[in-house]
């Protein structure tokens, strides 16, 4: 090739390794077992840590996880300083075996990595943790490794684990090096935690743990013949995750994939058994990620080549493609292309060098998103093979890219073609077939002579760009094979396809590039017979598509790899906010999550506090979640909107807020659904499926059904309410209570439902619930004194005070009835008493009126109780009509012990007739029989007073200590009586 520009495969020098191997990279797929225990004719070159540091990039991620670790390890006293757990959970490919090899470096030659890029720059990030250099050796750690896919359930390998044979043996057996009496002193101690701090501490030295795929090993142990070692094995790795944390200068790192990203097929004991670990790891460690996307082009340049290019070869190279994207080709191609449109590209052409931008876009912002794909794996060997194939041609003078695009995969490599098609981005095994028969039919044969694209160039011999035909026809097969790519989009444009054929030549003018086209879509003078065209719509361009004859599973499962994280979580929070209803509640509110800001941020920010009605707020599954031990964020955030806690907000109308808030593990089901969702909402909209009306009836069919299953989902999913309650304590008078349903048709989202339960707390008034009897109940003697309108107040801003379904139509009723009934007064600023005909000539939001008791000297029905009635509010759930449904039980977060104060005393002849209201607080052991009497004689008399119908109202907190034999039975009754029992062991 005849270029002023020095190329690449004369300036950078393929490692040995990817030569030898014809770029057919055999050990991407790294093994600790094998850099461990390795012997002198089977180790890796990586089981040596100068070479390892060579070829691994020190992303920001990964040396921020080894600094940590090296805090743990050699911090001295201020180990505490980094966390002692973690977990790596990368789908497969991910990089997790080359970050736990570089850890064992760490720990087994610091020295050594210590002088390679990574190891200083993980250094240099513990000394900053530890505000000073942690030490050199860091204490001389001794590794246990745990390679659980190279081990058998119950059978040790005495070259390893001597007499040992459960996992906690061979665990020991590592940790003391072979030691037998330190083996034999805790051997039988196989869940002790206390032992097994001992033991990590016995040896007076640091102890870095790796567990690698440690369910290789789980899944084992459902064998019917191990029935005995999955308990005491369950129980080590227990006793290991929760003591590692107790132990001085101890760290553990575990290997166990998430299980939305992992297909290992699990029967129900196993599946239980992750579920354990899950919440094992979650509850005593934190997620670390070996590598980012971004990292790609850095990892690869780390693994395929021998140094860097000089910087005058990267100046060089991207100015003479800068220089010839203009005119034309600017305004028709490369704007339509954002991987070469932006003002950076001369920077991400010095990233990716050799490989253009646009190609290592694909990677990282498409390829790496996919489900099947193995991300650092599968980029590595596509690469290399590529790297390989190309620099052979260039060393041998035949025509080579200056940058390796997404057109210039030589597929007639077998080691190229085999790589993309076996790297996860095509998941059917037939598709597989059909893309293989495309490959060589449409684009160029394994002889590099035959094929389609290959016979277009070589009949048109374009001498500055002999490729073209097969460089668009290889962009359009990638771009393919994905099935569906970002958005839910198909194939490519015609501007991707030109940008990848594109040469930095003037002799090759943009209408060649047309030309080229044409001849590739003209099926009858021999172009590409797979091609599809899908027309634009909602004002995209047209685009084209390499298709085979699927089945719709197939065209569904290779479209849900194209579901990104984002685009599920979005789908999630559309479909939780359209099912939201407000029922009862004045208003709901949606809460849109910002991952730009902490939770607390945003609650802050989106006006819940700005209204005086009830409100339903609704909070973004990809943001607020609880339980599962990941809800510390959200529980914060929800109490600081609440005005409670450390980080209260200035609110005035919490109390009238309920938060709808979603399960963290129901979460993971619904987005499932989701993802399933969006794979038949765009396989429904491909054009291949809607022309074909067989298959487009069964796609709409299942989109409807994959919808229904869908909002199901999200409803069960959001599962917890949380409000602002009254506090039975005086310190503590208004706190946090939370709301679980259970059962399948209660839903946090559905506002009918949370009234429900928020009246069967006492929460909340029932429709039409609010009486007389019930005002006057509610009143405290300072609210006499209030104008109205802060009376009318109270109802949203006092946790006191249950909600009104009905706001002020239901306030002014219930003063009205009592007004007819001479129980209250309505006066004006004069003190002279107001005479109303109905209730809506109340003005509730009047500052001129008051209430006031009756001058008659029959005190109001209503007890003083104050804001430190903690039983208050019971009164709207045990009025009019009871409550209905069984809801799961509140909780708060004050003190259950109160006090409750009689008001308006009771005397004279006015004892004789008409109601009193009796009101006491009984709190007293029962161990005395003297007292048992007292009581029981009391509790008979009620029944006799409700039996004789001399009972009208009642409001009753009881709190007992019982037998567990008649535990169940009394809160049965509680359960008859209309309200729900919080039922707890002391």
């Amino acid at each position: 090739m005849s270029t002023q520009v020095t190329p690449w495969w004369e300036v950078l020098k393929l490692r040995d390794e990817i030569a030898h191997s014809s770029g057919s990279i055999d050990d991407v797929q790294m093994s600790l077992f094998q850099a461990v225990y390795g012997t002198v004719s089977n180790r890796p070159a990586y089981a040596d840590a100068a070479y390892y540091g060579e070829i691994t990039h020190p992303s920001p991620l990964f040396t921020d996880l080894m600094a940590k670790v090296a805090v743990r390890l050699g911090g001295g006293e201020n180990y505490t300083r980094a966390r002692a757990v973690w977990r790596l959970d990368q789908a497969m490919g991910g990089g997790k075996s080359h970050g736990l090899i570089g850890l064992w470096h760490l720990a087994a030659h610091p020295a050594v990595l210590a002088q390679t890029d990574t190891g200083r720059q993980a250094f240099a990030k513990a000394t900053a943790i530890l505000d000073g250099p942690p030490a050199p050796d860091l204490g001389n750690p001794q590794v246990v490794v745990l390679a659980c896919d190279n081990m058998t359930a119950g059978k040790g390998v005495a070259a390893y684990d001597g007499p040992a044979q459960t996992l906690y043996e061979r665990f020991l057996w590592r940790l003391f090096g072979g030691d037998n009496a330190l083996y034999l002193r805790y051997k039988d101690h196989n869940g002790d935690k206390s032992k097994i701090v001992e033991a990590l501490t016995a040896i007076g030295r640091p102890v870095l743990i790796l567990v690698d795929e440690i369910m290789d090993y789980v899944r084992q142990l459902s064998d019917t013949e191990h029935a005995d070692l999955a308990v005491r094995d369950m129980a080590f790795l227990r006793a290991l995750l929760d003591s590692v944390n107790e132990a001085k200068n101890v760290a553990a790192i575990v290997v166990m994939i998430a299980s939305e990203k992992d297909n290992m097929v699990l029967d129900a004991a196993g599946q239980a058994r992750r579920s354990e670990l899950d919440d094992l790891l979650i509850r005593n460690g934190e997620t670390a990620t070996i590598n980012d996307n971004t990292d790609f082009a850095a990892i690869l340049q780390r693994r395929l080549f021998e140094g860097t290019a000089p910087a005058e070869v990267l100046a060089a190279t991207s100015r003479t493609f800068t220089t010839r994207m203009t005119g034309p080709w600017r305004d028709k191609v490369f704007n339509a292309v954002p991987a070469t449109a932006s003002p950076e590209f001369p920077d991400e052409v010095a990233r990716c060098y050799p490989f253009h931008p646009q190609l290592m876009a694909l990677a990282e912002q498409e390829w790496a998103k996919l489900a099947g794909f193995q991300i650092v794996r599968s980029t590595i060997r596509v690469f290399a093979a590529t790297a390989y194939a190309l620099h052979e041609r260039g060393k041998s003078g035949a025509w080579t890219p200056l940058l390796v695009g997404p057109g210039d995969l030589p597929l007639s490599d077998p080691a190229v073609r085999e790589a993309v098609i076996g790297s996860g981005l095509i998941v059917d095994t037939r598709t597989q077939a059909n893309y293989r028969q495309i490959a060589s039919a449409d684009i160029v044969a394994a002889d590099d002579h035959a094929g389609a694209a290959r016979l277009l160039d070589r009949q048109r011999a374009r001498a500055v760009n002999p490729r073209a035909a097969e460089r668009a026809a290889t962009c359009l097969f990638l771009c393919s094979v994905i099935g569906a790519r970002a958005g839910g989009r198909q194939g490519a444009t015609e501007p991707e396809l030109k940008a990848a054929m594109f040469v930095p030549d003037a002799m090759f003018p943009l209408a060649e590039a047309d030309t080229v086209m044409g001849e590739l879509l003209d099926v009858d003078g021999g172009g590409l017979a797979s091609v599809e065209h899908l027309a634009g719509k909602g004002g995209q361009v047209p685009r084209l598509f390499m298709s085979t004859r699927q089945t719709l599973n197939m065209l569904v499962r290779a479209a849900r790899t194209s579901v990104s994280d984002t685009d599920r979580d979005e789908e999630l929070a559309r479909t939780a906010e359209r099912l939201a209803a407000s029922g009862p509640f004045k208003s709901k509110l949606f809460v849109a999550a910002d991952l730009a800001r902490t939770a607390l941020d945003v609650l802050a920010t989106v006006g819940i506090d700005d209204a005086r009605s009830t409100r339903l707020v609704v909070l973004d599954p990809r943001q607020f979640s609880l339980l599962n031990g990941i809800d510390q964020d959200t529980r914060k955030a929800i109490r600081a909107a609440m005005g409670i806690g450390l980080d209260k907000l200035p609110v005035q109308w919490a109390s009238s807020a309920a938060f709808a808030i979603v399960n963290t593990q129901r979460r993971s089901q619904a987005r499932g659904a989701a993802g399933s969702y969006l794979a038949w909402e765009r396989v429904a909209a491909m054009d291949a499926v809607r022309g074909d009306e067989e298959l487009a009836d069964q796609a709409r069919d299942q989109k409807t059904e994959a919808r229904r299953n869908l909002d199901t989902a999200v409803r069960r999913a959001y599962q917890h309410i949380l409000y602002l309650g009254q506090g039975d304590d005086g310190d503590h008078s208004r706190i946090d209570r939370s709301i679980t349903f259970e059962q399948e048709n209660q839903s946090a989202l559905d506002g009918t439902v949370v009234w429900k339960a928020l009246v069967a707390q006492g929460k909340a008034f029932d429709i039409s619930a609010l009486d007389a009897k019930a005002l006057l109940h509610n009143l405290s003697d300072g609210d006499y004194e209030r104008p109205l309108d802060e009376v009318r107040d109270l109802f949203w801003s006092a946790p006191r005070m249950p909600l009104l379904p009905g706001g002020d139509s239901d306030l002014q009723r219930a003063i009205f009835e009592a007004l007819q009934a001479g129980k209250l007064r309505l006066v004006g600023a004069d003190g002279l008493d107001r005479v109303v005909t109905r209730p809506g000539e109340i003005g509730v939001g009047q500052t001129s009126l008051r209430l006031a008791k009756p001058q008659t000297g029959e005190p109001p029905a209503g007890g003083t109780t104050g804001d430190s009635g903690a039983n208050a509010g019971l009164f709207g759930g045990a009025s009019g009509s009871s409550a209905a449904g069984t809801y799961g039980a509140a909780s708060g977060s004050g003190s259950t012990a109160g006090t409750h104060t009689s008001g308006g005393g009771v005397g004279g002849g006015d004892a004789q007739t008409g109601e009193q209201e009796v009101t006491f607080t009984l709190m007293t052991s029962l161990t005395d029989e003297t007292k048992r009497d007292s009581v029981r004689l009391l509790l008979r008399n009620l029944a006799n007073a409700i039996d004789e119908g001399k009972a009208s109202y009642t409001q009753l907190m009881v709190k007992v200590i019982v037998d567990s034999s008649v535990a169940d039975e009394i809160a049965e009754d509680v359960r008859s009586a209309g309200t729900t029992p919080a039922v707890k062991k002391v």
